[in-house]
């Protein structure tokens, strides 16, 4: 039975990398060098079936919550924002646990900074499975 995985990728939370430099300090050439491997990676995992959906996200965003009947949301509460700590994603739908961190190894890969590997740390996450329809 196939099993979904997130692989969370993170702007800062997670322990420093190997090659810690921030992305905004890569040439445009590193940078295109690790895009080109998260395309790779993508590539293999939509061959082999195992790829869902991935996608980098801003690092804009905003914390909403509801106030109330008739008041206006509350918004950038007293906590650290998604923003600043989740950089994107890939999910991935694959038979074991275990294949899931050999992907998630193969994704800490990519290459940053001078062309080296990054080795950034990923958290990996099961989705929860899905519930059973009641039936009569």
């Amino acid at each position: 039975m196939m099993a979904k995985y997130l692989l969370l990728k993170h702007y800062r939370g997670a322990p420093a990398s190997v090659n810690d430099v921030p992305m905004d300090r890569w040439t445009p050439e590193e940078v295109t060098a690790h895009m080109r491997y998260m395309w790779d990676f993508i590539a293999r995992l939509e061959n082999t079936g195992e790829f869902v959906d991935s996608q980098g996200l801003s690092p804009e965003g905003t914390f909403v919550r509801y106030d109330g009947e008739g008041r206006p949301p509350v918004t950038d509460g007293p906590f650290a924002e998604t923003k600043d700590l989740i950089a994107g994603w890939v999910v991935i739908d694959v038979d074991s646990y275990e294949r899931a961190l050999e992907l998630a190894g193969e994704l800490s890969a990519a290459p940053g900074a001078d062309g080296k590997p990054i080795h950034e740390w990923l958290e990996v996450r099961p989705f929860l499975a899905e519930h059973s329809a009641v039936t009569d």
